[in-house]
């Protein structure tokens, strides 16, 4: 295997984590992952258990003379596997296809997957190492984090001795994590009428968003394609009547849209004019979000006259009402700390099926009561159209802890080794320690990582001298746990 990051400091984490990257690993796909795992420790006759939902837990022993208590790492080991559409990758079967630019790693057309490999290789690393001093070791991987935080809601958390966990699943340098929003999928299920119409199919496109993590950056006013697509349909109302055929965007729930079609059949007579209002719309969109997204498009294809099954004009409303009324963004700030986001929506997933389509949102709040008042709000927006609402993978919040063990130890290293006090803070997006915590009362988390971008798109990368900074850090922090 050609190795692209054997150069890179430092180089057992680099290692490790060219390894993961090698084997394919998105959520839902982590068998071949958790046997890596697996086999990592049956190699050094390191204490591991797998359960059914392939979690892996692997225990270290102390290094000699080492008197403290168990410490946790923990991390998922599935990542958010997206690509360009014109990235010739079958994302289930191949491993990503690693570039360094500069400072920064990178994949070609496709995310990373650093959120979370990187902490599965600073796990393995410490695992491997004989020369690194440490209390006993519990090294946590979870599995589908990305799609409901499955692998830890079903974890059993006995097998654990440690009561202090270091989770790795940030991605600010800097910024130590204590609390997070909980959250859930709702999805809004429409029963869709057909019949069959004659005119011309025009396939309307908006792709090249930035996209993005639903919790981390919802707050930056990113474009969402979706929502995009429900307002040129709804201004397509106004002047002309269509029927819908099919619309679908998005394949992650907790991802920013970037790309979305929707496929209409309009009026022969129509067509051009149709297809003219769609793009003096389309220059109305990208002005408005600007710099903001540069590499916005939106396109309109149209083609010969032909005969259709369509939804009626009935379900095409609904659909477009549902597009363009349902939230989306920040819905609420935290009226406790300044700037954090409180609630939040994202329309992630639009699906045609045979006979319904599917509206599938990602929902935040580190307020439980919030929480249910979106999943109310969308329910009553599900009945209003004569749907159905559902909600799955449902999460709490990870609350702070005012007597935290490990948070001071965590917070007095980073000022001696870089002369400054770290970020202390919650997040809008959803951790493990939410879950884990909420299985384990006494469980001490803190959460942290190196320098990512834009995590969960195709832009995503990973600054190589941060991971440096705090793989250094977390050997002093867990020096420094006795």
């Amino acid at each position: 295997m050609n190795r692209v990051l054997e150069d890179i400091q430092p180089k057992n984490v680099f290692r490790f984590f060219e390894d993961i990257c090698n084997i394919p690993h998105g959520s839902g796909n982590v068998e071949k992952i958790s046997r890596y795992l697996v086999d990592f420790a049956k190699e050094r006759g390191l204490d591991y258990r797998q359960d059914e939902n392939f979690n892996v837990v692997i225990r270290k022993p102390a290094t000699k003379g080492s008197t403290g208590a168990p410490v946790i790492i923990q991390g998922h080991m599935d990542m958010v596997a997206v690509k360009t559409p014109d990235k010739d990758k079958d994302m289930e079967n191949e491993g990503l296809d690693l570039l360094v630019d500069g400072d920064y790693i990178k994949a070609d057309r496709t995310s990373l997957g650093g959120d979370d490999g990187i902490a599965v290789a600073y796990a393995l690393a410490i695992l491997d190492s004989d020369t690194i001093e440490h209390p006993p070791i519990e090294a946590v991987f979870t599995t589908d984090e990305e799609v409901g935080m499955g692998g830890a809601g079903a974890i059993d958390l006995s097998v654990l001795k440690g009561r202090m966990l270091i989770n790795i699943d940030s991605e600010e340098e800097g910024t130590l994590l204590t609390g997070c929003a909980g959250g859930f999928r709702h999805t809004i299920t429409l029963p869709l009428a057909k019949e069959e119409k004659t005119g011309v199919a025009a396939e309307i496109v908006v792709r090249g968003l930035r996209g993005g993590h639903s919790g981390i950056e919802i707050n930056q006013q990113r474009g969402n394609a979706n929502k995009v697509l429900g307002r040129i349909l709804n201004s397509l109302k106004t002047q002309f009547s269509y029927a819908l055929i099919e619309m679908n965007g998005g394949t992650k729930d907790n991802v920013i849209t970037p790309l979305s079609k929707v496929k209409i059949l309009v009026d022969t007579t129509q067509k051009d004019a149709v297809k003219a209002y769609v793009e003096e719309l389309a220059e109305t969109v990208k002005t408005e979000f600007g710099k903001d997204e540069p590499n916005l498009e939106i396109s309109v294809v149209l083609s010969e006259e032909t005969t259709l099954n369509v939804c009626t004009a009935d379900t095409t409303d609904k659909v477009v009402f549902l597009l363009i009324s349902t939230p989306y963004g920040v819905q609420g700030l935290s009226r406790e700390l300044k700037g954090l986001v409180e609630s939040s929506l994202n329309l992630g997933i639009v699906s045609t099926k045979e006979d319904s389509i599917e509206l599938i949102f990602m929902v935040r709040s580190s307020v439980e009561s919030k929480k249910k008042e979106l999943e109310e709000m969308l329910n009553a927006y599900a009945v209003f159209t004569g749907g159905k609402g559902e909600v799955s993978c449902d999460y709490p919040a990870w609350m702070y802890k005012s007597d935290s063990k490990l948070r001071p130890i965590m917070i007095d290293t980073y000022e001696q080794m870089f002369g400054k006090a770290p970020v202390v803070a919650t997040i809008h997006a959803g951790l493990e320690c939410g879950l884990l915590s909420g299985q384990l009362p006494e469980l001490d988390c803190v959460s942290f990582g190196p320098n990512m971008f834009d995590v969960h798109s195709v832009n995503e990368k990973l600054e190589v001298a941060s991971v440096q900074r705090m793989w250094d850090y977390l050997l002093a922090v867990l020096k420094n746990c006795k």
